[in-house]
């Protein structure tokens, strides 16, 4: 039986969040200044502190790892969650770049799959988003030939008039 090995490893950029720290980094600012007015405005530092920090773990504990069989998707901070997904139940993938994450040479890979847990899975806001779909690909063919699994899809065309009843 073969070993199952690490193929990538990564996590979303913060800059998923750069919205969010915008605005906790304002609310800081605004704080800050109305404290020379009052000073119970300094508590408002502690919630838009806080919720950035909270976003930022958030993000940071969200792991996505490549096996040379499935891809694991970590998620939570305290309490974690682990899903998983067979690569050889991968039927389709897409590569979004929005234009801000283009910019910074970020993407995000779309997986459609028949996994009933994991539907869809998204690899967000990675580096070399390329690079790891062509991973996915060729590790879901080289499955498939081994499991000699295919993929089939059955489309609705042509059953329009069946309406569940068998007559004679």
């Amino acid at each position: 039986m073969k070993e199952e090995n690490v193929l990538w490893k990564g996590n979303p950029s913060q800059l998923t969040n750069f919205w969010v720290y915008v605005i906790c980094v304002a609310l800081v600012i605004g704080s800050i200044i109305a404290a020379f007015w009052a000073w119970p405005a300094l508590f408002g530092i502690i919630i838009p502190v806080l919720f950035a920090a909270v976003t930022f773990l958030r993000t940071r504990c969200r792991i996505y790892e490549l096996t040379s069989e499935r891809l694991r998707l970590y998620e939570g901070v305290l309490n974690q969650e682990i899903g998983e997904v067979e690569l050889y139940r991968v039927k389709d993938s897409a590569i979004h770049k929005p234009f801000w994450l283009r910019m910074v040479g970020l993407g995000t890979l779309v997986l459609d799959t028949s996994d009933r847990s994991h539907p869809t899975v998204e690899i967000q806001a990675v580096r070399k988003i390329e690079n790891v779909r062509e991973i996915v690909r060729d590790r879901v063919e080289a499955l498939r030939d081994q499991k000699r699994v295919r993929e089939i899809d059955f489309e609705g065309g042509g059953g329009e008039d069946f309406d569940g009843d068998f007559e004679g």
